[in-house]
């Protein structure tokens, strides 16, 4: 790993023991989590809709140009000459620490497990549950053998499970890899899998930098100055994935979530030539419904340059 040579593009975010995010505010606590449960009620949403016709990707593909998938949640396939890099994968029934616990799935992934070509590189933006899964994990070890791209601290539960080989890195790191660079970015989010661990490991976004230009992926975020940040280290990336739901209720989430508004903004301060909508439509994990994220974001969207997929679609980027 080579760090970058900008300390002031990426503060400090550690205390030694904790992770936090420089100027910004933390998630809420325990406290505030049974205040939302008490108080709010959710979005009617179908337990489960059967609209998903999944695709089988290729193999591999060749030229410069980028193809992108979306599976379903913050998974997404991209491929382009040579390389295959998947985000945050989760083909599991649940969101959740065992069988039968968690946010249970709404929609099918767009892609089926056996259909999934040979993936290169996977990069997993932090430790929660819809975005860390060791079922998953453990069949794409048995698979092949990815490489795992995780924040600091992340390392440690991939070693516990005989998860290898990894990368653990932290903001400003910069990892060549199989063929890109893989850049580890500012999120404002935070962590913990349990009650003992919260902010114990980190959380980032990624660009990775392969010719015609940068490719973002923000993993889970709230709005922040981090957007204008990326922009100015990396400049305007060819695409971006921009997390859209779980956004309700505000007071409760604007901290680690953005609304669709939000990540309209974040694409317009990035210069994003084309933004993907990802963490929606598939599980309920908050207030706004299954596919009020899509609605939301559709009304307020510049034109065509931010999309929204359905689980299966692709589109090539050049």
């Amino acid at each position: 790993m080579m760090p970058l040579d900008a300390p002031s593009l990426f503060p400090p975010h550690c205390d030694g023991a904790r992770f936090f995010n420089p100027n910004a505010p933390s998630a809420r606590g325990l406290l505030d989590v049974l205040r939302w449960k008490l108080t709010s009620r959710a979005d009617r949403s179908p337990a489960f809709v059967p609209d998903v016709s999944p695709t089988v990707p290729p193999r591999s593909i060749e030229g410069t140009a980028l193809r992108v998938t979306l599976v379903n949640h913050s998974t997404v396939l991209m491929q382009q000459r040579g390389c295959n890099i998947l985000t945050d994968p989760l083909w599991s029934r649940r969101a959740g620490p065992f069988p039968g616990i968690g946010p249970r799935r709404r929609r099918d992934p767009g892609v089926r497990w056996l259909d999934l070509p040979p993936i290169d590189i996977v990069l997993l933006s932090h430790n929660h549950y819809d975005h860390l899964d060791l079922a998953t994990l453990h069949g794409l070890s048995r698979c092949g053998q990815p490489r795992f791209v995780v924040p600091l601290g992340v390392g440690r539960l991939l070693r516990s499970q005989n998860i290898v080989p990894f990368h653990e890195v932290d903001w400003g790191d910069s990892l060549p890899l199989a063929g890109v660079t893989i850049d580890c970015v500012p999120a404002q989010h935070f962590s913990g899998r349990g009650f003992s661990d919260r902010d114990r490991t980190l959380w980032c976004g990624y660009v990775f930098q392969a010719p015609p230009g940068p490719v973002y992926f923000a993993g889970d975020t709230a709005f922040g100055d981090h957007f204008g940040l990326i922009r100015e280290r990396f400049g305007a990336p060819r695409l971006s994935l921009l997390p859209i739901g779980a956004y309700e209720p505000r007071w409760f989430m604007a901290a680690i979530h953005m609304a669709p508004e939000e990540a309209v903004r974040a694409h317009q301060i990035l210069g994003s030539a084309t933004s993907i909508a990802i963490h929606h439509g598939t599980f309920q994990l908050s207030d706004d419904g299954l596919n009020t994220p899509r609605r939301r974001l559709s009304a307020c969207a510049p034109g065509e340059s931010f999309l929204v997929l359905n689980n299966g679609e692709s589109v090539t980027i050049e």
